[in-house]
Parts: C-alpha cells; sequence; structure tokens
C-alpha cells in the first residue's frame, strides 16, 4: 500500500491511498494496525509529509562514501542525533533558509531514506528488527552547517531542526511494497544537477541494526521516524562547496519510492 495524507477542500488532514493525482481512496481503522482501503474517494487539495512522526531518529555517517568524502573514519557504533518533529514538511513544500542561516551560505542537503516504526520496538535483534517496520519514504536532511557544527554549542540539533529542515514524502510506501531497504538507489538533484548518487547498499550499518541498536536504549513506539543517513555528494564537501539558496529546487528520490520535490526560499 502507497500511503498518502492531504489536505481536502474543506482543509480537513486525511489518510488515503490508491493516490490518482486528484483524488485517493480514504482510509479507515488504525493506521499502524491493518488500515482498510475505502471505497470513497476524496479530493486532495495539498500533499502533506505521510507522517506526522512522535519522534525523528537520525543516523551520521551511516555510508562508506561519505564518511570517505568527509576524511573520517568509519564509526564503530551508530552515530545518533535527533531532529525536532516540527522540522517536518511536505512534498512540494518550501525549504524555508531562516535569517540567522543566511548571514553566509550554509545550509546543505542530505538524501536520506526514512524507515517509519509501525510496531512498538524495544530491544529487537537485527534479525527481527523489520518485523516492527510500518514502511519506507524519501527524507532530505536539511542541514545549516554553521550551527551544526560551530554555533550549536556542540550539538547537532539546532543546525538539523529548523522550521521545514525535514522534508518527508511524497508518499509511504508499506513494507510489503519493499522487498529488501539495502538495496535502493539515493539520488538528489540540485536545479537538476545530480549531486548525489549512491545505495543503500553503501550503509555501514543496515537498517535492521540500526534499529536493533536504537531499541536497546529507546522504545520505539509507532511513529517514530528513523533517517539512515546520506551518500556522498553533500554540498559541504565539494570544492568549491555549494549550498542551498532561494530559487533552488531539490529533488530527491529513493528507489522506486518516488520522488520528493522541495523549493528553496527565504524566510519573510
Amino acid at each position: 500500500m502507497q500511503i498518502i495524507r492531504f489536505k481536502d477542500p474543506q482543509g480537513y488532514v486525511q489518510t488515503g491511498c490508491d493516490f490518482d493525482g486528484h483524488t485517493a481512496a480514504k482510509l479507515t481503522g488504525d493506521l499502524f494496525d491493518r488500515p482498510i482501503a475505502t471505497d470513497t474517494r476524496a479530493e486532495v487539495t495539498q500533499l502533506l509529509a505521510p507522517i506526522d512522526p512522535r519522534a525523528i531518529f537520525c543516523i551520521g555517517l551511516n555510508y562508506k562514501s561519505h564518511a570517505a568524502e568527509t576524511g573520517m573514519e568509519l564509526p564503530q557504533h551508530p552515530v545518533v542525533f535527533m531532529k525536532n518533529p516540527a522540522s517536518v514538511t511536505g512534498p512540494n513544500s518550501d525549504i524555508v533558509i531562516p535569517g540567522c542561516c543566511a548571514l553566509e551560505p550554509e545550509v546543505d542537503y542530505e538524501a536520506e531514506l526514512a524507515v517509519v516504526i509501525g510496531h512498538t520496538a524495544k530491544n529487537v535483534t537485527p534479525e527481527d528488527a523489520l518485523d516492527h517496520v510500518l514502511g519506507y519514504t524519501c527524507a532530505n536532511d536539511v542541514s545549516a552547517r554553521r550551527w551544526q557544527k560551530h554555533a550549536g554549542g556542540g550539538q547537532w540539533v539546532r543546525g538539523k531542526s529548523f522550521d521545514t529542515f525535514c522534508p518527508l514524502g511524497p508518499a509511504l510506501f508499506t513494507k510489503d511494497e519493499i522487498p529488501s531497504p539495502q538495496n535502493l538507489g539515493v539520488t538528489l538533484e540540485l536545479n537538476s544537477d545530480t549531486m548525489q548518487q549512491g545505495n543503500t547498499g553503501d550503509m555501514i550499518f543496515s537498517v535492521a541494526r540500526i534499529i536493533s541498536f536504537l531499541s536497546q536504549s529507546t522504545t520505539l513506539m509507532p511513529g517514530t521516524v528513523i533517517l539512515t543517513g546520506t551518500p556522498s555528494g553533500v554540498g559541504f564537501a565539494r570544492k568549491p562547496p555549494i549550498f542551498l539558496k532561494p530559487g533552488d529546487v531539490v529533488k530527491t528520490t529513493i528507489g522506486s519510492l518516488g520522488t520528493l520535490v522541495n523549493k528553496v526560499v527565504a524566510e519573510k
């Protein structure tokens, strides 16, 4: 099933599937426990992020190619940080560069596979970890590098958590549609130029290992989103560096999960 969240003409937020570009079949029941498609179709006036996450965990430096371009050693354990759920934005919505990030170019892109937890996970093994997954979607871990590295007090969270810095979408593909999360292409285009082109098979820690690792310390509740890292090609590692600016269009494509499109604008 390919699940979307959207606004209808009355402004109500709905959950649906079988999106034809204009309407979607409304879902009933618990999203995390066998949602059922109804015969009722609703007009889609705005696509939203397919999940409203209760928590967002992120894994840094999780692709061998990305570690190589930064000159850093491969981590022995997953590098974990978090993004504020309020940073989520949806497909075709703007990435807003805040005023404090406009003093010098610093806002970067990171194409990532996002995993959505469907069943509570605590102390799970890697062998059982994927049983707790609802599905997958595309993500862009937008990052303000100055705030991440120098101005954030030694923590990444502020540089990663500005409003609109976590685009998700366009749809949530349930796990039955994705045979393996470890064989998905990861591509990011900036104004039609390909900036990142990798594969989830290059991950240092697989999706299953990440879920197991996180669940050893934290109960992963349904609706938790995990961003699993980015391949090489990020802006700050290029020579010269390339950062996002107003007017840019960013397209993130993960395997067959569709393409997440966002325009970059300046904060008003």
